[in-house]
């Protein structure tokens, strides 16, 4: 649950110059090079670990309705997943739902020690960024 109204979550979301100022875990930034939010449209970045590693992302939005839901497919290169973001509005606040659906059993159990605390600091990163546009 987001303080913030569902219009507002899903523009930071929706816009690459909102999402670069919180996509990602701690410590993490991003260069978007191609963000083309509609269906079939590509969204291509290299997200910068603390550590200075470069990770190369790749995703395809498939479904995108303003503003309750936006659906991609990660391409990888290392893991591939469907994820699902559902926004609905309650009392002036936003509940996310955020869903990834991985490929297999196997591949979810072993990305799950590490990609349940990633999500949580981006959420954590896209609550004080919402705070500065509030």
């Amino acid at each position: 649950m987001f303080a913030a109204p569902r219009e507002l979550v899903f523009e930071a979301f929706s816009n690459p110059d909102h999402l670069v100022h919180w996509w990602g875990p701690k410590g993490f930034t991003n260069t978007f090079n191609e963000f083309d939010l509609r269906p079939g449209g590509a969204w291509r970045f290299v997200m910068h670990g603390p550590d200075g590693v470069d990770y190369q992302i790749a995703k395809d939005f498939v479904e995108v309705v303003k503003p309750e839901r936006i659906v991609l497919q990660h391409l990888g290169p290392v893991h591939r997943f469907r994820m699902t973001m559902s926004f609905a509005e309650h009392s002036g606040k936003t509940e996310l739902t955020w869903c990834m659906r991985f490929e297999s059993a196997a591949e979810a159990t072993k990305v799950r020690s590490f990609i349940t605390e990633a999500n949580e600091q981006n959420f954590d990163r896209l609550q004080e960024y919402l705070a500065t546009l509030s």
